[in-house]
C-alpha cells in the first residue's frame, strides 16, 4: 500500500512539472504551433448549427487581452473563451446563435496567442473556415495611419495607442455605421492591414481610430477615412491602399447651461458655426453673447442693469432660446447670483518673447473698454510708443495684444493702471505691472520652406512639437514661407488647406459624410539651431497620392 501511494504522488509531481521551465539548455523562442482543430480538416461545409471552434497546439498556452484582440469577421457574439489566465493546450471559443449560410468566418487573434512558460508570441494568427462549399479568398491590405497626428513611434510624448481599425459594410440597403463592420481586422503597429476570405460583392471602407475599443466608430472622438465610393471585390484582391484619419467633429447638439461670474456658460457639441442667444425674461435688460466660430462654448455676459434686477428677486429662473447653425431649443437656468469676481489680467505668453511676437495680456472678462492713455511701456526707464488691440478667438480667456518695435536682448515693463480696463458691469480696480524680455538673435534660428506648387486656396503651415502642440503657424499662400526667430528645437511640419477660406480647417464631419479639409504631415523631424538658416525644398505635398489624396478608392484600386 505504501509503495502506491508513493507512485501516485511521484506520477503526480511529473503531471505538475509538465507545466513549468526545463532546467538548464537552450532558451525556448518558439512559439506555440497548431497541432488540430475540432472541425473537418478541409475547413468548408462546417455546419451552421456549430457553436464552439477549438484549436489545439502542441505545448500550454495563454490569452492576453483577447477581447481587445480577437476579432472575427463576420461578427459572433461569443460567450465564452479558454483559457484565460491559466495555461492550456486548446483555445475553445463558444456561442449560441447558429453561423449564416455560404459564408466563410476568419478569428483574428493578434498577439494574443503565447506559450505559457517563456511568453513566445504566436504573432497575428488567424483561423478560417466556411459554411459553404468553398473558403472566400480575396483580400484588401495596405497601410492605414493619421494625416493629422503625429506618428507614435516618432512622437516623444504621444499622448494615446493607435488602435486603427480597418472594416467593410456589404452594399445591401443604406449602411448602418451603428453596427460592426462585417469584416474587420486591426492593423499592425507599424499600420499595416490585412482583410482576408473576403467574398465577391459591392462594400463600403471604412477605417477609424478604435480608442473606445468597442468596434463601432465614434463621431467626435476617433479619427476616420471613408469614401462614398463603392469598393468592388471581384476575382482579385487588392493591395496597396493608403489610407489616412482624419478628426471628425461630433454630432451637433446641446449640452447644458451654467451659471459663471456675472453670466451664463453654454455648451454644445459638435463645434456649431454660429450660435444666437435670446433671453425671454424682461429683467434682463442688457447682457452681451459672446461666441467664436467653430468654439462649443457661448457666453451670456450680463450688464449692470441685468445683475442689479436679478439680485432684487434672487434667486429667478432665466429662460433663454438658441440657435446653433441649424439646431434651435430653449433651456432655462436656475439663477442664484453669484459673488462678482473682479477684473483681472495675466500674462499669457510668458516672460521671454521672440522679437517678432506681441505681448498678450489675458483677461477673465470681456472687455468692452480701453483707456490707453495712462499705460507705460518702458525699457531702463525709457518709455516707448505701443499699439493695442483684443482679440476674442478664445472665448474663455478674452486676450489683449501689445505691440511695439521691441529690441532683441531687452528688458521691459509694462504697467496698466486701475481704471483703465472696463468689462460689462465693472472695472479694473488694482495696478498691473507685468516684466518681461526679448530673445536675443544668437539664440535663434530660421526655416524656410520652399514648395513647387501651392493649393488654389491658402492654408496654414504649421510646426509642431514633438508633442503635437503648435508652436508655430503661417497662413499664407506663398510658395516660399520664411520662418524666422525660431527657438531651437525638434519640429514636425502639418499643412492645413483652408479651402472654403473661412479662417476655419473643418474636420470630418460624418452626419454629412463631408471629409476634412486637406492635410498633410512631413514624414520626418526638422532640428533647428540657434543662428542656422535651413532650408527644406525636398517635399512637396500638393501632388496626387500624398496627404489627404482625394482619389477615390476605384482610382486607387485600379491603379
Amino acid at each position: 500500500m505504501e509503495r502506491l501511494v508513493v507512485v501516485v504522488i511521484f506520477l503526480s509531481f511529473i503531471s505538475c512539472a509538465k507545466l513549468g521551465s526545463p532546467i538548464g539548455g537552450a532558451k525556448d523562442t518558439i512559439p506555440p504551433r497548431l497541432i488540430g482543430y475540432n472541425i473537418d480538416t478541409s475547413r468548408v461545409n462546417v455546419s451552421t448549427s456549430a457553436r464552439e471552434l477549438r484549436l489545439y497546439f502542441d505545448e500550454y498556452v495563454v490569452l492576453k487581452d483577447v477581447r481587445k484582440n480577437l476579432i472575427i469577421s463576420p461578427p459572433i457574439e461569443y460567450k465564452k473563451i479558454v483559457p484565460t489566465q491559466l495555461g492550456n493546450k486548446y483555445i475553445s471559443i463558444q456561442w449560441d446563435k447558429p453561423l449564416k449560410e455560404n459564408t466563410t468566418y476568419n478569428f483574428n487573434f493578434g498577439n494574443s496567442i503565447s506559450d505559457l512558460n517563456e511568453g513566445n508570441v504566436l504573432h497575428y494568427f488567424n483561423f478560417a473556415f466556411s459554411t459553404g462549399e468553398k473558403m472566400d479568398r480575396l483580400f484588401l491590405s495596405g497601410t492605414v495611419k493619421s494625416g493629422y497626428f503625429l506618428p507614435e513611434k516618432n512622437a516623444a510624448a504621444s499622448s494615446k495607442k493607435n488602435h486603427f481599425l480597418v472594416g467593410l459594410y456589404p452594399l445591401k440597403g443604406s449602411v448602418d455605421y451603428t453596427k460592426k463592420p462585417y469584416y474587420v481586422t486591426l492593423a499592425d503597429p507599424d499600420g499595416y492591414f490585412e482583410l482576408d476570405h473576403l467574398a465577391q460583392g459591392e462594400y463600403q471602407l471604412l477605417a477609424f481610430d478604435d480608442t473606445d475599443e468597442n468596434g463601432i466608430f465614434s463621431p467626435g472622438k476617433e479619427e476616420v477615412y471613408f469614401s462614398s465610393d463603392t469598393l468592388y471585390l471581384n476575382k482579385k484582391g487588392v493591395s496597396g491602399l493608403d489610407i489616412k484619419l482624419f478628426p471628425s467633429r461630433k454630432k451637433l447638439k446641446f449640452k447644458e447651461s451654467k451659471e459663471i461670474q456675472s453670466g451664463i456658460l453654454f455648451l454644445f457639441e459638435g463645434n456649431p458655426r454660429k450660435v444666437d442667444i435670446v433671453s425671454q425674461e424682461e429683467s434682463l435688460l442688457d447682457y452681451k453673447i459672446q461666441h467664436c466660430a467653430y468654439s462649443d462654448s457661448a457666453y451670456v455676459w450680463l450688464g449692470r442693469e441685468s445683475l442689479e434686477a436679478i439680485d432684487k428677486k434672487k434667486p429667478m429662473s432665466l429662460k433663454f432660446r438658441y440657435q446653433a447653425d441649424s439646431l434651435k431649443g430653449a433651456t432655462s437656468i436656475f439663477y442664484k447670483g453669484k459673488e462678482n469676481g473682479e477684473i483681472d489680467l495675466s500674462n499669457a505668453v510668458g516672460t521671454k518673447l521672440l522679437p517678432s511676437q506681441k505681448m498678450i495680456l489675458a483677461s477673465n472678462y470681456p472687455v468692452t473698454k480701453i483707456y490707453t492713455d495712462n499705460w507705460k511701456l518702458s525699457s531702463d526707464s525709457v518709455y516707448q510708443s505701443f499699439s493695442v488691440n483684443v482679440l476674442e478667438r478664445d472665448p474663455t480667456k478674452i486676450k489683449i495684444a501689445v505691440n511695439s518695435e521691441f529690441v532683441p536682448g531687452r528688458k521691459y515693463t509694462l504697467l496698466v493702471p486701475e481704471g483703465s480696463v472696463f468689462s460689462n458691469n465693472k472695472v479694473l480696480s488694482k495696478n498691473h505691472q507685468f516684466n518681461f524680455e526679448i530673445e536675443k538673435k544668437e539664440e535663434l534660428g530660421s526655416l524656410r520652406i520652399e514648395f513647387s506648387k501651392v493649393p488654389n486656396a491658402k492654408f496654414w503651415v504649421q510646426l509642431l512639437d514633438s508633442k503635437g502642440d503648435i508652436k508655430y503657424s503661417r497662413y499664407t499662400q506663398d510658395k516660399t514661407i520664411w520662418f524666422d526667430d525660431l527657438r531651437p528645437d525638434i519640429y514636425w511640419i502639418r499643412i492645413l488647406v483652408d479651402e472654403n477660406e473661412n479662417g476655419i480647417w473643418e474636420a470630418v464631419d460624418f452626419s454629412l459624410l463631408k471629409p476634412a479639409e486637406p492635410a498633410y504631415l512631413y514624414d520626418k523631424p526638422i532640428e533647428i539651431k540657434p543662428l542656422w538658416e535651413l532650408v527644406e525644398n525636398s517635399w512637396n505635398p500638393f501632388v496626387s497620392g500624398v496627404g489627404s489624396d482625394k482619389r477615390t478608392i476605384s482610382e486607387k484600386v485600379e491603379n
